[in-house]
Parts: structure tokens; C-alpha cells; sequence
């Protein structure tokens, strides 16, 4: 069985993003890069299944410029066989055009399998699974934090609110995975210099035929306003007075 795993670089998770000063976008400029985390949940998800010997080979996947080469390389490290990368060049590749290539590439590599990060942290879209699934007319579980896939079938277990709900789906399918699903393991220095020598090839959205054109405009990115120091007040009537007049809480 061929998993394929969707990757994407992002902000490193610890680092505190700016606002540019024109308000057009986030600053990346000498700003640490990372796989997005969800992602390293769904690629340590595809290596244990390959463990297992569920899974014959794990493919990882990323759309974007060339330097997401970084990214790839990383998820070679950690276990997986091959990377695609798709070099979109300096267009935004948006939500629905990553659903489209990576539709193109599942009908490339053929794969029972498509496991992903629930959403990107960027841009919070939490989309890419759930448009590539129904463009595929796959089933799909979002939001996966156990996952057997035993006889082309996948039970997976998901978080919802007030519990979990367990669902089993035929394969081939998109599963999303969420935080509590797995731990990823580390790359070991010697895996990373093995990752050097395995096969990434690279495509681009015209060959494989896809308009990713953007769809969406970003009028304007701003940071939160700066949360007010708090304030002592001499007594009830005075706390009653700031709640009612300057919060007009009650």
C-alpha cells in the first residue's frame, strides 16, 4: 500500500510572527522555517504504518517554491521513501490550487492512502484534505487521533466536541490527522545524510496541468491591538462604576 503525505514549510511554531509594515502580508525575512506540525504528525503517522509493513512506501509531497526542498528532505529523514516536490514559484498557492495538484499527483502515484496535517498553521484553513477528498470522491476523517488500517479498511478514531467518535472508512481514503495522534520522532544525523541520497523529483502545476491562479485576496494582515495593563480600583462602587461605564460589561 502507497501512502501519500502532503507537506508544508511554515513559520517554526516558536517563532513570534510581524506583521509587514504595509500591512500586506507577514514578514519572512531571515524568519526561521519549519514543517508545519501537523505535518510531522502525518508523516511519522505514514512511517509507523510502513513499520508495521501496513504500508510498502511512503511518499511526501509539497507544493510551493524550491525552498521547501528543506522541508522534503526533513520528511525523508524521519522514514519516508520518496519526495515530490511541485515548485509553484512565488505564487500563492492557495488552498484549493494544493487540493487540485495534489488530485493530479494521486492520479500520478495511484495511492490507497492520504494521510495530511488537519490544517497549516499559517493560514489556519484546515481545507486542503477536505477539497482534495471530495475532488477524488474519496471518504475522509478529519481531525484523526488513532488510526488502524487493516483488509482496505481504515478505523480511525476522531476528535469531536464533548468526545471521540470512531469511524471506518474503505480505502482509498484522506485522513487528517490532529494533534494527540502520535509524537514525532527526531531525525538521527546519520537518517539525515541517507536523506541526501533518496530520490526527490520535481514537477510544476503546468505540467501537470493545473491553473493555480489565486482565487482569494488578502486586503490586509495586522497584528491584535496590545492588551491595556490592568488597573486597581478603591473599592466595589468603583468597580461596579469601570464595569458598567468604560467596559459596558453589565
Amino acid at each position: 500500500m502507497k501512502v501519500l503525505v502532503p507537506v508544508k514549510r511554515v513559520v517554526d511554531s516558536n517563532v513570534k510572527v510581524r506583521a509587514r509594515a504595509d500591512e500586506t502580508g507577514v514578514d519572512l525575512a531571515n524568519v526561521k522555517m519549519a514543517m508545519n506540525p501537523f505535518d510531522e504528525i502525518a508523516v511519522e503517522e505514514a512511517v509507523r504504518l510502513k513499520e508495521k509493513g501496513v504500508a510498502t512506501e511512503v511518499v511526501v509531497v509539497s507544493c510551493g517554491p524550491a525552498t521547501n526542498q528543506e522541508t522534503l528532505r526533513t520528511a525523508l529523514a524521519v522514514g519516508a521513501d520518496r519526495a515530490i516536490l511541485v515548485d509553484g514559484g512565488d505564487v500563492d498557492l492557495q488552498p484549493l490550487a494544493v487540493a487540485k495538484l495534489l488530485k493530479a499527483l494521486v492520479a500520478k502515484e495511484a495511492p490507497q492512502l492520504v494521510i495530511a496535517g488537519k490544517q497549516a498553521i499559517d493560514d489556519d484553513a484546515n481545507q486542503v484534505g477536505q477539497m482534495l477528498a471530495a475532488l477524488q470522491s474519496w471518504p475522509q476523517v478529519a481531525f484523526a487521533s488513532k488510526v488502524d488500517v487493516a483488509d482496505d479498511k481504515a478505523k480511525v478514531t476522531r476528535e469531536i466536541d464533548g468526545g471521540l467518535e470512531t469511524l471506518e472508512v474503505p480505502l482509498p481514503a484522506v485522513i487528517t490527522v490532529d494533534l494527540r495522534l502520535n509524537e514525532p520522532r527526531y531525525a538521527k544525523l546519520p537518517d539525515v545524510m541517507k536523506a541526501k541520497k533518496k530520490p526527490l523529483d520535481t514537477t510544476t502545476p503546468a505540467e501537470l496541468g493545473v491553473d493555480v491562479a489565486p482565487r482569494l485576496k488578502t486586503l490586509k494582515v495586522s497584528e491584535p491591538p496590545k492588551r491595556q495593563g490592568g488597573g486597581k480600583v478603591a473599592d466595589v462602587a468603583d468597580l461596579v462604576n469601570k464595569l458598567k461605564n468604560e467596559a459596558k460589561v453589565i
